[in-house]
């Protein structure tokens, strides 16, 4: 996938909350859409999006500073708000519960927030611009456990703005993109707009990360440089199967946990999901994904720029697969706003 300027439009436009290096909004203009406006708090993530989407309005802030604001007229009313709202108090891993309500630093040099209230602050500012449609991005783990009663009261938010919400669990995986990727999408139509039900079940043949980057030729020296296995990676990647983490081996020599995260990625199939750490090895040699790979496991176009590769592959695994959200996008439009 390369540059997105010979697009077909479909004059909807798309305003980005929450728009990390832009993985949802390249999705939106897959779909023909215009991503006229985004928003979010880190200055490097604002850097990446304005340099990769050059968007008409961009505006660097919490969200919350976007209730209260004098924001451009056309944004009231816009087809479809889009947010993927900080999720890690929601994510299985850890004492999730125990982080909810609190304050904490999402990344380094941020303000300090209150990550659980932010999908609130994202369904205020629905509830103050009125899109037509209000699409929304989470993980698995809104859907789980206590946080249902959380999930429930978003629910219940939409429909007391004047919307109809659905909810979505999707892998990325059967949307095209080469990652077994699982989240979940609330998708809420305003109650004027339509009155049918979205139907949306994605069934994309899967894409193996072999296959996803079969073209991309031999390394770089610099990549080869970038992607030198660690001491960790010499002693468990061979002794590693293919699709399974280091932890298998490790548990298994040492008796004890650890390696979790580290992923042998299997060829013949889509890769586990990339996360901000880097967390992936290739499957076929011992070393990390070089950026290249990365942007094509992560469904980003190949033109996508980024400062480093470091900063690239972060945003890859904090940002939702283009994609995924180009087929939650058509669907939206062409059961809800056509």
């Amino acid at each position: 996938m390369s540059c997105l300027l010979d697009l077909p439009k479909n004059g909807l436009r798309v305003m980005s909350t929450f728009a990390c290096g832009g993985g949802s909004s390249l999705g939106y203009k897959l779909a023909g859409c215009d991503v006229i406006a985004a928003n979010d708090i880190d200055p490097e993530m604002a850097w990446h999006y304005k340099q990769n989407l050059s968007p008409k309005h961009y505006f660097l802030c919490p969200i919350r500073d976007l209730l209260r604001m004098d924001l451009p007229e056309e944004l009231f009313g816009i087809d479809i708000l889009d947010g993927s709202p900080p999720c890690s108090t929601f994510s299985m891993a850890g004492n999730r519960e125990k982080a909810w309500g609190k304050k904490k630093h999402f990344r380094e040099g941020q303000a300090e927030q209150v990550l659980s209230d932010l999908f609130f602050d994202y369904l205020d500012l629905v509830g103050r611009l009125k899109p037509r449609v209000a699409i929304a991005e989470n993980v698995k783990g809104m859907i789980l456990g206590n946080a249902k009663g959380y999930t429930k009261l978003v629910m219940q938010k939409f429909c007391e703005l004047g919307y109809r919400p659905q909810l979505f669990l999707v892998n990325a995986a059967d949307c095209g993109v080469p990652q077994r990727r699982e989240r979940v999408f609330f998708c809420a139509v305003r109650k004027d707009v339509s009155e049918k039900k979205l139907k949306f079940k994605p069934a994309h043949r899967w894409v193996s990360v072999g296959e996803a980057c079969a073209d991309l030729g031999d390394l770089t020296l610099l990549e080869r440089q970038q992607t030198k296995p660690s001491d960790f990676d010499l002693r468990c990647w061979h002794r590693t199967k293919p699709g399974k983490s280091y932890a298998d081996f490790v548990q298994r020599t040492e008796n004890r946990l650890s390696g979790f995260t580290i992923c042998r990625l299997n060829g013949a199939m889509p890769s586990c999901t990339l996360t901000a750490s880097d967390a992936a090895r290739h499957w076929s040699q011992c070393r990390r994904l070089t950026f290249r790979e990365q942007k094509r496991l992560g469904s980003f176009p190949d033109d996508y720029v980024a400062k480093t590769e470091k900063i690239g592959k972060y945003m890859i695994g904090m940002s939702v697969p283009p994609f995924m959200t180009k087929a939650v996008a058509e669907a939206v439009i062409t059961q809800w706003l056509c």
